[in-house]
Order: structure tokens, then C-alpha cells, then sequence
């Protein structure tokens, strides 16, 4: 995201940086080396899977396993 600069941002942890360039790239993938400061690492590495603890994926086909669907779209007999 380009934010026109000089702009300050206050992370989570409540640490604010500043950069005074008249347009900055702010990361929202949150895989910069630089962050929050974009260094196009989302260019590189693929995304990480989102986990939630305790939950599996119910998704039909998520395991790889085919469809028990049979229909194959014909009329209803």
C-alpha cells in the first residue's frame, strides 16, 4: 500500500518508525524483512497457510481425495 510520506507507523507492539520519503510502501503481507516498510518480499515467497489451531480443512477434495459425488448432470430419472 503507498501512503504518501513523511508518515509514522505504530506496530502492535506499540513501537512507532518514521519515514520521512514523500511516498512510502507500507507491507501488508507481513513478510518484509523491512516491516512495515514494503521490500516486495511477496514477490518471492509464496504465503504461509492460515492455521487455526485445532481446526481441520472440512473442504470436499481438500485431501486430495476425489469428489463422492456421482451426479453427472443428466436429467432425474
Amino acid at each position: 500500500m503507498l501512503v504518501e510520506g513523511p508518515v509514522t507507523v505504530t506496530g502492535d507492539d506499540g513501537v512507532s518508525v518514521t519515514s520521512e520519503r514523500f511516498m512510502v510502501a507500507v507491507c501488508t503481507c507481513r513478510r518484509s524483512r523491512a516491516y512495515p516498510w514494503c521490500d516486495t518480499s511477496h514477490r518471492r515467497r509464496a504465503p504461509e497457510p492460515l492455521r487455526r489451531p485445532g481446526r481441520t480443512d472440512t473442504t470436499p477434495g481438500a485431501d486430495g481425495s476425489r469428489s463422492t459425488c456421482d451426479d453427472k448432470g443428466g436429467d432425474p430419472e
